[in-house]
């Protein structure tokens, strides 16, 4: 079966396509599946509901089963922010070193036992007969001081997770402990019943 995702940001992709993958899902992009589909505007106010928006979306203009998923990173001793603005921390959506060093710059004064954090990832998948898929993973850590590492995206070099970021960590390790992981685990876990409940998707 194959599903389409509601981004062009590859590395979300791979990192999907990885875990649902053994299920027999193939996760396309739209430039993937020879297709265009129109920006959703991300207007929810958590990552439940703007992950829903972005699938249903997707579901509709291309008449197959969409997913999406909506993530960022809640620090605690910023009241749980950047939260669902984690791309457009600082303004302009997706700049990753503006946003680490805004965020370098709020938690400056903070000590290390109030730096704790967590990353949060809604995933919704919606099909075309209607029906909806939606689950969500968590993984808790902490704000390191400075970057460190060279891999993932986003806030990854700043997230700690033991004594290593989400930078450096292999793309298998990552998969292991990571709030998307964690998220599409559940979704593998629960998509095996659903498909069989519904055989002619």
């Amino acid at each position: 079966m194959q599903f389409l995702i509601a981004t062009h940001n590859r590395k979300k992709q791979a990192e999907m396509q990885r875990i649902l993958g053994p299920l027999g899902v193939e996760v396309l992009t739209a430039e993937m599946a020879g297709i265009t589909l129109t920006d959703v505007e991300e207007t929810g106010e958590t990552f439940r509901e703007n992950a829903y928006l972005k699938a249903h979306g997707g579901c509709l203009e291309s008449g197959m089963p969409c997913i999406a998923d909506d993530s960022g990173l809640c620090v605690d001793a910023l009241g749980g922010a950047p939260g669902v603005r984690s791309a457009r921390f600082a303004g302009e959506h997706g700049n990753d070193e503006a946003n680490m060093q805004k965020l370098l710059d709020a938690l400056r004064d903070t000590p290390d036992e109030q730096r704790t954090a967590a990353f949060v990832s809604a995933v919704c998948v919606c099909f075309p007969d209607g029906r909806t898929l939606e689950v969500e993973g968590r993984c808790s850590g902490k704000i390191g001081y400075e970057q460190r590492g060279d891999g993932g995206f986003g806030y990854d070099p700043l997230f700690m997770v033991g004594a290593r970021s989400f930078a450096e960590f292999s793309s298998e390790e990552k998969d292991a402990v990571s709030h998307r992981g964690d998220g599409l685990r559940k979704l593998a876990k629960a998509l095996p019943a659903y498909l069989n409940e519904n055989k002619e998707l």
